[in-house]
């Protein structure tokens, strides 16, 4: 049974039950846009070894980038909490913004006017068709919470992202937050 109907702006904490998938074993996702039609996400917490430097040369700004989901990982997303700076970009909630004009966020980057507190790069995103994210809670692959962030989450450190959220859920949550990655390793 879904406790918290998701929304624009949650956070989908994956499930300790999720052990062994690479995509999503320990993830936060900010979840970008939830109607009928289906649902897009931006994982939070698996920076990859590059810098926005790395993949776009002109960028003079050594921002991590970001395993932002297994879909379109040839593409380039961002988030970030400057739409005063960065035209053309989509609030997702909370003072938190997708896109925008990208020339511009360039230029912005280069000038030292946009942060790395202010900007957040991912290589592709998390998606869902029509009502697979709710048959996924069904079957207990996420916690869906509030982002009690908001916009400062685009700045939060990464590393014990997940474990802070398990916490967070107290009970049977709290064994696994000190739960290796890989048990079998264990």
């Amino acid at each position: 049974m879904i406790s918290v109907k998701p929304q624009k702006g949650n956070l989908l904490i994956a499930e300790p039950s999720i052990i062994g998938d690479l995509s999503f074993n320990r993830s936060v996702i900010l979840l970008a846009d939830h109607n009928s039609e289906g649902s897009v996400g931006f994982i939070l917490n698996k920076p990859l070894g590059y810098t926005i430097h790395d993949l776009i040369p002109e960028i003079n700004a050594n921002f991590k980038i970001y395993n932002g989901g297994p879909v379109e990982q040839d593409n380039l997303y961002f988030i970030h909490n400057v739409p005063e700076l960065i035209t053309n970009s989509i609030e997702i909630s909370n003072g938190i913004y997708w896109g925008g004009d990208f020339e511009l966020t360039k230029e912005l980057i280069n000038e030292g006017k946009i942060k790395k507190n202010n900007i957040r790069f991912f290589l592709g995103y998390t998606g869902w068709n029509s009502h697979q994210l709710e048959d996924e809670l069904e079957d207990n692959a996420w916690i869906v919470s509030e982002n009690s962030y908001k916009n400062k989450i685009i700045g939060k450190p990464t590393a014990h992202f997940w474990k802070e959220k398990i916490m967070e859920q107290g009970g049977d949550y709290l064994i696994w937050s000190n739960a290796p990655e890989n048990p079998v390793l264990n």
